[in-house]
């Protein structure tokens, strides 16, 4: 008897270290994955129908294609897009809107594609002048749009717009006319590893905690061109970033104001949430914050420096907001909880005013809904100060 327990010791010792195992490599993975730039997003809709005559598809019911609005659609794998707007027919699995217009690539031919809050995918689409510039940020020269708030460039107020992970500047064209509308140049900016802006040496991303000083590499090309009162606009991951640009930056002093959209406020709270929706035990998110926060890790992420989930974490950092922030954020966002955008703006009622959304998904609050999304943000702007 005492050889059997023994041996079944052994075994459950085995099968625990085994256990424990797997749950590192799980981790390990899920860490690298989280800091890795994509190589291309997934088209995750199916074309069931394409009626160029009467200028209607119909699609596979998805999350995201049964959303009112108007969309981009990149459809054949990012080789062609088009853009669609009202729902004129649902069905059990399928759902059919009308097409706005296909800018490029045979819709006809197209099996799968993948919806965008992106309705424009330049500056032109907005019928406003605009330029190409070029800022200097500390990994090079980066990339940006400025479209000016009047034709004689003569506006001290900027916004400054930041992306999300793993999209471009194209993600924020949506925000140029009401900031425009405002009084606003806006700048819409590029910053390391995004595609755009020049790679960093590890070609990581390190969720805002080192993408900031690309952002206040902007304030500095702001400034030097005339603006005395700036505000910071964040998207998703930008949100993160733009926190970080707003706390550790030289120029905080020219800084008025933030708005976020679907911002990551806590990222350890959205990482415990992404591992969720896989279905991975919670001890998994917790083992890839403690990768992606380790120095003996960096072979296994391939990051230059670890990341400081409590400097990005501004649940718990609400003191250190000093501006008036305006938090958008969709209760169903479905990739970043709204949870730290509430709690943020719990702690913090003097300063963050949170407006919520109940149905319009991650970053597409101003396609489910433009009016009242334009309406808040730009009442809140009346109430800015100048400086």
């Amino acid at each position: 008897m005492r050889a059997i327990l023994g041996a079944t010791g052994i075994l459950i010792a085995g099968s625990a270290v085994a256990i424990v195992g797997a749950a590192g490599v799980l981790a390990g993975v899920m860490a690298k994955t989280i800091v890795t730039p994509p190589p291309a997003r997934t088209d995750d809709t199916r074309v069931v129908a394409v009626d160029l005559p009467s200028g209607t598809i119909t699609l596979q019911r998805h999350r995201d294609s049964v959303l009112p609005g108007d969309y981009s659609f990149f459809f054949s794998a990012g080789t062609g897009h088009a853009r669609v707007g009202e729902i004129t027919a649902r069905g059990a699995a399928t759902v059919t809107r009308r097409i706005l217009s296909v800018d490029y690539g045979d819709l006809t031919a197209a099996r799968r594609g993948r919806f965008s809050g992106w309705l424009y995918t330049s500056p032109a689409d907005l019928g406003f002048a605009w330029a190409e510039v070029t800022v200097s940020t500390p990994v090079g020269p980066a990339p940006a749009w400025l479209v000016p708030a009047d034709a004689v460039f003569r506006s001290t107020r900027w916004v400054i717009q930041v992306h999300g992970r793993a999209v471009r500047r194209e993600e924020a064209l949506r925000a140029v006319p009401v900031f425009r509308a405002a009084g606003y140049t806006s700048l819409l900016v590029s910053y390391r590893n995004d595609g755009d802006a020049p790679a960093s040496t590890d070609r990581r991303y390190g969720l805002g905690d080192t993408e900031w000083p690309d952002v206040d590499a902007a304030i500095d090309y702001a400034a030097a061109h005339g603006a005395t009162s700036i505000v910071l606009m964040g998207w998703s991951m930008g949100g993160a970033v733009v926190l970080q640009a707003l706390t550790r930056g030289r120029r905080a002093n020219l800084i008025v104001g933030v708005v976020l959209d679907s911002p990551v406020i806590d990222w350890r709270d959205v990482i415990a949430a992404q591992a969720t929706e896989r279905r991975l035990p919670k001890l998994i998110a917790r083992g890839a914050v403690v990768v992606l926060g380790a120095r003996w890790t960096r072979r296994l992420t391939g990051q230059d420096v670890p990341i400081d989930f409590a400097r990005l974490d501004f649940v718990e950092r609400a003191r250190d907001v000093r501006r008036p922030v305006l938090l958008l954020h969709s209760d169903d966002d479905g990739f970043v909880p709204p949870t730290g955008s509430r709690r943020l703006a719990d702690r913090r009622p003097d300063l963050v005013t949170l407006v919520a959304f109940t149905e319009a998904r991650h970053t597409k609050l101003w396609n489910y809904d433009p009016e009242r999304w334009n309406e808040e943000i730009a009442a809140w702007l009346a109430q800015l100060p100048r400086l």
